[in-house]
């Protein structure tokens, strides 16, 4: 069965969504990926109020082009207290689509297309794609093992078969791109565009630090591991000193407390708060406390570039 392409499903030039990326995605990024012919999305989480938010939305809907298409993603789950208000700025003043992450998207999706907003749904398993199919999501991010941040276990090719085969959505596939014939791969694999997120955090007009951008070039795919004293889930982040330092495991009092089921949401509500908040500083600023979240594809990043250009390397042969 022939899917939608990403290309037809949000009018763009290339098969392409600039992945949301806590901390570093911004509205110029957006804007110059919009330029490029490209979509990209911001996470709602990046900004602290709700006014904020529907000010990013507002600049955003004035600098959009032909050929560009923006949206915001939204942590859907309990952990997320600002999600209710968020998905109601972004209805009201409307948007080319949603990511959903991180819990069910029933609410959202139902929202969402009242106002014509087309709802795009994190998975990383065959049960959680046929679940948001049912609720009436337009295509899957098939999220795999290659991602950054919070990654699945499959590889791409198996996880992108795997939902072709059993669902009528079209599959986006999101990580292990950086590097046009990445995209290629993924594209003959049977995703009908891709989600990239890492190789822009070595951009121009990402919304960190300096540190962080040079780290995404000086560091690569051997140096990304898996932890879990960020936000309570395993994430990816680049192995810096620091991090060898504190460990990736969870410590015994965490784990003990994740046993109780009565407590064990609002320690992870706790964990995440303060995994967030460190790493927003060392995202923001110079630190010794470098946690800084990247994935493998950082390994085709050679230096700090324009997004533009970035864009051209995923798009053209060179």
């Amino acid at each position: 069965m022939q899917k939608q392409s990403l290309t037809s499903l949000l009018n763009i030039t290339y098969p392409i969504i600039i992945a949301p990326m806590f901390l570093v995605s911004n509205t110029k990024m957006v804007i110059e990926g919009m330029k490029s012919g490209v979509a990209a999305c911001i996470p709602a989480l990046n900004y602290r109020t709700l006014e904020e938010l529907r000010a990013s939305i507002r600049e955003l809907k004035a600098a959009k082009v032909s050929g560009g298409s923006f949206g915001y993603n939204l942590i859907v789950n309990k952990s997320n207290l600002k999600y209710k208000d968020q998905l109601q700025v972004i209805c009201e003043e409307g948007v080319d689509f949603i990511i959903t992450s991180l819990g069910s998207p029933e609410e959202t999706i139902k929202a969402a297309h009242h106002v014509g907003i087309k709802v795009f749904c994190d998975v990383t398993d065959l049960v959680f794609s046929k679940k948001v199919e049912s609720l009436g999501a337009d295509a899957l991010i098939a999220v795999n093992n290659q991602a950054g941040g919070h990654r699945g276990k499959l590889d791409p090719e198996a996880l992108i078969k795997e939902l072709n085969e059993n669902t009528s959505l079209p599959v986006i596939s999101a990580g292990g791109v950086g590097r046009k014939s990445d995209i290629d791969q993924m594209m003959l694999s049977g995703a009908v565009g891709v989600s990239v997120g890492s190789p822009f955090i070595a951009s121009i007009e990402a919304g960190v630090s300096d540190e962080y951008k040079q780290a995404c070039v000086d560091y690569g795919a051997k140096d990304i591991v898996m932890t879990q004293r960020i936000s309570g889930t395993p994430c990816t982040v680049i192995n810096t000193p620091y991090v060898q330092k504190i460990g990736t495991k969870e410590t015994g009092l965490e784990r003990l407390l994740n046993k109780n089921k009565s407590l064990k949401k609002w320690v992870k509500m706790v964990r995440f708060y303060i995994g967030m908040k460190a790493t927003e500083k060392a995202a923001k600023h110079a630190t010794y406390k470098t946690v800084w979240v990247a994935g493998p594809s950082i390994e085709y990043s050679k230096a700090i570039l324009p997004l533009k250009d970035i864009v051209k390397i995923l798009t053209h042969n060179t």
